[in-house]
């Protein structure tokens, strides 16, 4: 299974971060096949809760092309929805994270995606999103299910959301 994390709390050019959320699975589904979307929730930002709550969701993907060439994929989209790497968790237009990729795990560092990615675990804006398309699905290191590394989370902030049509 390949996951996909996505995250907006900057508009782009008149569109909201609810409608980029949703235009970067759109142009995703360009490049892969999408086969489930979360809901949209609300997080705070993080780690400065000071900055503008972002929209998360999450995605299952199928594909033939490999991890490396997908991240590559996702940072493409990312860019052409503004998307500017100046400062670490800045806030963003478009933010597309390569969750897991099958059973993969690699450290690869600059010579591909680390997988799965690792902070996940750590992150409620990835995992609601995540809990509603793929509960059952196991962290390949720590056999734990996404239902479980969320249960064990000490805070939730995260709301579920009506998608805007």
């Amino acid at each position: 299974m390949i996951l996909i994390a996505a995250g907006s709390s900057l508009p782009f050019c008149g569109i909201d971060s609810q409608q980029l959320v949703a235009a970067g699975f759109a142009a995703l589904g360009n490049v892969v096949r999408v086969t489930a979307i979360s809901a949209n929730y609300a997080t705070p930002a993080w780690p400065d809760e000071t900055d503008p709550p972002f929209i998360n969701a999450a995605a299952i993907v199928e594909t033939d092309l490999d991890a490396t060439v997908l991240m590559a994929a996702l940072h493409a989209i990312e860019q052409g929805f503004g998307r500017e790497r100046r400062v670490r968790n800045a806030p963003r237009t478009l933010d597309l994270d390569l969750i897991a990729f099958d059973d993969v795990v690699s450290d690869a560092g600059d010579s591909g995606p680390i997988l799965p990615h690792p902070a996940m675990q750590k992150r409620e804006f990835v995992l609601a999103p995540l809990s509603e398309i793929a509960p059952d699905w196991r962290h390949p290191e720590t056999g734990e299910t996404v239902a479980a590394m969320l249960s064990a989370l000490p805070e939730r902030k995260a709301r579920k959301i009506a998608r805007k049509s």
